[in-house]
C-alpha cells in the first residue's frame, strides 16, 4: 500500500514590511482564501522601542495577540488595561464595534497578531476581552494551543472557539505531526525564525497555505523553529469590509459602525482621544 502524498502549499507569501511590522495576510489577498483567518501581521521592535497603537475601532472579528518576546501595552473600550509580558495572549471579541489599543514599551518585541471574522450570530454581539499570562497558555507536546482544541487541550480563552491557533516551538531535527480536527480544511503557518520541511522547505518571516483537505501535515524542524498553525472550517460568507472591520453583509457593517461613532463621542467626552 502506497503512501499518501504530503499536504501541498498552494500559497506562500512574505507579505508586506512597514517599519517594524510585516503584513503576510489581510482581507483583501489570502484572507479571501483562508478565512475566517483574514488578517496577519508578524511584529519585530529589533531592540528598539514601539510606539504602539492609539485607541481605535473594530467590528465583526476577534483579534488574538501573541507574544514571543517583550511586552506590550494595552487598553480597551471594555476596562480592561495592563501589560501583556512575553508568552501571553491578548484576545480581543470587538463584536458589534469596540476599541483598543497598545504598544508603546521599550526594549524588543516580537509576535503575532491575527484577525478573525466572526459569523453572522457573533458579529454584532457584546465586546469581550481576555488577557492571559505565559503561565495560563496550556499546551501539549511542542503546541501552545492558543485558541480551541488539541488532543485533550483546550484554549484558556472564555468559549474557546471552532478554530485552531497554536504556536509551535521543535527543536532542530525534531518532528511533529498536525492532524486537523474533522471539518477544518483551511489549514496555514507563518514563521517567526527557524526552518521547516513539510517537506517542502519553509523559512522564517514565511506564511505559507495547504490545499484545502482534512489531511494531516508533518513538519521537521531543520533548524529551532518557532510558529503559528491556524486550522478551521472555510468561513461560507462574504467578506464585507470597513476600515478596522470584517462583517458578512452592509448592513451589519453599518450597524457596526454607528455603534463605534457612539463610542467615539463617549471617548472623546472623557478625554481618551
Amino acid at each position: 500500500m502506497s503512501a499518501k502524498p504530503p499536504r501541498q502549499i498552494l500559497h506562500r507569501t512574505r507579505g508586506r514590511r512597514h517599519g517594524p511590522i510585516t503584513r503576510l495576510m489581510s482581507p483583501s489577498d489570502l484572507g479571501q482564501v483562508l478565512k475566517p483567518f483574514v488578517f496577519l501581521d508578524l511584529f519585530n521592535t529589533e531592540g528598539g522601542s514601539f510606539a504602539g497603537f492609539g485607541l481605535h475601532p473594530h467590528s465583526g472579528i476577534t483579534t488574538l495577540t501573541y507574544l514571543l518576546e517583550g511586552s506590550v501595552g494595552y487598553q480597551d473600550t471594555t476596562g480592561a488595561t495592563g501589560t501583556l509580558p512575553q508568552g501571553g495572549v491578548e484576545w480581543f471579541r470587538a463584536g458589534g464595534g469596540a476599541w483598543h489599543g497598545g504598544g508603546g514599551e521599550p526594549g524588543r518585541a516580537r509576535g503575532f497578531q491575527l484577525w478573525i471574522a466572526l459569523p453572522p450570530d457573533q458579529e454584532l454581539g457584546p465586546a469581550e476581552s481576555t488577557y492571559i499570562e505565559a503561565q495560563g497558555i496550556r499546551s501539549t507536546g511542542p503546541a501552545s494551543v492558543l485558541l480551541g482544541k488539541l488532543d485533550k487541550v483546550v484554549s484558556g480563552v472564555p468559549g474557546s472557539s471552532s478554530a485552531n491557533y497554536l504556536a509551535v516551538r521543535l527543536k532542530a531535527g525534531e518532528v511533529w505531526r498536525y492532524d486537523p480536527p474533522a471539518g477544518h480544511t483551511v489549514c496555514w503557518i507563518a514563521l517567526a525564525s527557524g526552518s521547516l520541511n513539510v517537506p517542502e522547505r519553509v523559512q522564517a518571516g514565511e506564511l505559507v497555505a495547504f490545499e484545502p483537505s482534512n489531511a494531516a501535515v508533518d513538519f521537521r524542524a531543520e533548524a529551532d523553529t518557532e510558529f503559528v498553525l491556524g486550522s478551521a472550517a472555510s468561513h461560507p460568507y462574504d467578506l464585507v469590509l470597513g476600515s478596522y472591520s470584517v462583517h458578512t453583509s452592509t448592513a451589519a457593517l453599518a450597524a457596526a459602525e454607528r455603534r463605534i461613532a457612539e463610542i467615539e463621542v463617549q471617548l472623546v467626552l472623557e478625554g481618551a482621544l
